[in-house]
């Protein structure tokens, strides 16, 4: 949600508390990692000790950071969604009262809402409230803190004050969420915890024994591995944090500028060299980042002038630099935060991860540098000057800010904590950024606004992040991933494309309204048992379907950032070209339009497995692996090329349109991870490709 920062008096207070407790947060998140290696290990202190704890602070931190720098934004008139939002989460409220508490219990419990909800009635009220709500986020913390054994122990027997905390800082989460990624996730979370509550009501195999309101509290605030701090709420105190801190140290040593450089030489002469770059310069960033919206911020602002210097279509442009962006989220080492969710999931190496995600991301770039080429030779566009970019000695002289990714690569190879290999390349970035004249800052204090910066980037993904814990734990609680998988598996049969069809557009449009983390949390835990299961009956291995079944997911999860009608990449897009959100969204879309069956081509057939290279290293040797890959990667390329030639009207000569919906339909049959069917689909689109080229 887009806000304004507040008048000079309340910026003081980002002075002056706001931006000292973020640097705390990172410094505290460093810290963790060399903390068993120093003398205060032995002191025994649970912030820096166990695990659990360690997660609420990390939550506490989320939600105080958060709160105060809510805090600042002027807020306008409430929305639907808001008021959507207070209304379910009466509700709860309601099952609150009517537990055995006291009246001071009551009214704590109640503030604590109030505090949550008041902004979504009356936003501009957030000024005062949310200065509440960060200083209500200190009282379940310490409550923790102090009694953590002792609420651990009578996890189904809680406390009366236990069920208070509980209460309140699961709607100070929904609360913070609500206010930076709007109303959606909060709602999905109170629907679910409905469910738990009412089961009874629903009809058929969704049916259930409704679960008593303090049993739930209990489940979310004081078990181990399950609620607040469970699990996937480990992914973002384990990993994500670390990334988004190496992403604020990289911004405060200006060494976007430098990527943006090199990625420039790649423009020289051509006339497609501005979608050229953006795709170098997003992979190059994705390297830093596995943020799609940040991603495509920064291609968006270093592209535009020469997209503009070439001839290219405002919209095309956009869409172009908000596909390319979602780059990010599939790019080794960093990925996204999804890729972190599902190493904990099937508790699997982050190297697989990193190893599965590069046949898609190579495929994803192929596919937005065929319609960038053919677009730009349908349009004729004029090539660049020589003058654009730097060159090679510039790329020799800056060589080195490439070496923390390959000290990430190694140490995850080596089988180190993801943690501490970035923790590493954040000391090298920051030794050679304070090393080199060119990138050292102007003050020397700058890191700190670097540590700063990059913890409060984590806010809105880490609230989200314990968002879909708290998701995975209710529907755990109720069974419903079982309910879901049988209905499913029962309506497709052995239908794998059945199955599969149903994930993605079941992804994509609940990707339209909650963040990507926690559209895979739900996409897989409701219809990963349900495809598995339809895939090993149609010949592929346990194993191989296990890892292409949450690869796939992954996959489309990460497609809503640029699916319209709610693209966040098409919007941070259309921020920096001037154009509509909701077109440049649909060109996003169309630029690319391979990206949509990529998945496909993974995971109907074990074949086709090998496009990610470790479901069939697996099962058979290393050549077979590799031979399947380049086989799979060529096809699927072919097919990229096939779709982009029938989306842009282009292929050495323009297309008519007839002619462009045969080659359209006969490139789905290069999807296909089945060998003949691509051979036949070749031969019958070649002959497009063969004429005589068009004269400029």
């Amino acid at each position: 949600m887009h806000n304004e920062l507040g008048d000079s008096q309340e910026s003081g207070l980002k002075a002056w508390l706001i931006t000292p407790l973020l640097i705390l947060a990172s410094l505290y998140s460093l810290y963790l990692v060399i903390h068993p290696y120093t003398p205060m290990s032995k002191l025994d202190l649970p912030v820096l000790d166990l695990t659990q704890v360690q997660r609420a602070t990390h939550v506490f931190f989320l939600l105080a950071a958060g709160y105060l720098t809510s805090s600042l934004w002027k807020r306008q008139r409430a929305g639907w969604g808001g008021y959507v939002f207070a209304a379910l989460a009466v509700l709860p409220l309601v099952a609150f009262w009517k537990l055995d508490l006291d009246l001071g219990q009551q009214a704590a419990g109640t503030l604590f809402w109030l505090a949550a909800l008041a902004p979504a009635l009356y936003p501009p009220c957030n000024r005062w409230v949310d200065k509440i709500a960060a200083l209500l986020s200190l009282a379940p913390f310490l409550y923790l803190v102090i009694l953590f054994d002792v609420i651990i122990d009578r996890a189904m027997l809680p406390e009366p004050w236990d069920l208070v905390m509980g209460f309140g800082l699961t709607m100070l989460l929904l609360g913070q969420v609500y206010r930076y990624t709007g109303p959606i996730l909060p709602c999905l979370v109170l629907v679910f915890l409905l469910y738990d509550l009412h089961g009874d009501m629903f009809p058929g195999i969704f049916a259930h024994a409704p679960f008593d309101f303090d049993l739930l509290l209990a489940k979310l605030f004081s078990e181990t591995e399950a609620g607040l701090f469970g699990m996937i709420t480990g992914v973002s105190m384990k990993y994500l944090v670390y990334f988004t801190i190496l992403g604020g140290v990289i911004a405060v040593l200006d060494l976007g500028r430098i990527i943006a450089n090199i990625a420039s030489m790649a423009s020289r002469g051509r006339a497609d060299g501005p979608g050229i770059v953006t795709v170098i310069a997003s992979v190059f960033m994705g390297m830093f980042s596995g943020s799609g919206a940040a991603d495509t911020q920064f291609v968006s602002t270093i592209g535009k002038p020469m997209y503009e210097k070439a001839g290219y279509d405002r919209h095309v442009a956009a869409g172009l630099a908000a596909t390319s962006g979602t780059i990010a989220m599939v790019t080794p080492p960093v990925l996204g935060s999804m890729a972190f969710v599902m190493v904990e999931i099937l508790s699997i190496p982050y190297s697989w991860v990193c190893i599965m995600a590069l046949g898609p991301m190579l495929l994803y770039a192929v596919a937005i540098l065929s319609y960038n080429n053919l677009y730009a030779k349908r349009m004729n566009l004029k090539p660049l000057g020589r003058e654009t970019g730097v060159g090679g000695g510039y790329l020799r002289r800056y060589s080195y800010i490439f070496l923390p990714i390959l000290v990430i690569v190694a140490f995850i190879y080596l089988g180190y904590a993801v943690s501490l290999a970035v923790v590493v390349a954040i000391l090298l970035f920051i030794a050679f950024g304070y090393l080199d004249p060119a990138t050292r800052p102007k003050k020397k204090t700058a890191i700190f606004k670097g540590l700063a910066n990059g913890f409060a980037s984590l806010i809105p993904i880490g609230t989200a992040v314990v968002c879909a814990n708290l998701i995975l734990t209710l529907m755990v609680m109720t069974g419903l991933p079982n309910k879901v998988s049988q209905f499913l598996t029962l309506v497709s049969g052995q239908s794998l494309i059945f199955a599969t069809f149903f994930a993605a557009a079941f992804s994509l449009l609940l990707g339209m309204g909650i963040p990507p983390t926690a559209t895979y949390v739900v996409s897989s835990s409701l219809t990963a048992p349900a495809i598995l299961q339809v895939a090993m009956a149609n010949g592929i291995p346990q194993e191989a379907a296990l890892l292409a079944t949450h690869m796939f997911l992954m996959y489309y999860a990460i497609l809503a950032d640029v699916t319209p009608p709610v693209a966040l990449s098409a919007y941070a897009s259309a921020s920096v070209f001037l154009t509509d959100p909701l077109k440049t969204g649909v060109y996003a879309a169309k630029v690319a339009l391979p990206k949509y069956l990529l998945g496909f081509s993974f995971i109907l057939a074990y074949q086709g497995t090998a496009l990610l290279l470790i479901p069939v290293w697996q099962t058979s040797t290393w050549q077979e692996a590799i031979g399947g890959f380049l086989l799979r990667l060529t096809a699927v390329s072919l097919g990229a090329i096939y779709m982009a030639a029938a989306t842009s009207g282009y292929a050495r000569r323009p297309l008519q349109q007839w002619e462009r919906w045969v080659l359209g339909l006969l490139s789905v049959g290069l999807f296909l991870p089945f060998d003949w069917i691509n051979l036949a689909v070749f031969l019958g689109g070649i002959w497009f490709f063969l004429g005589k080229k068009a004269q400029a």
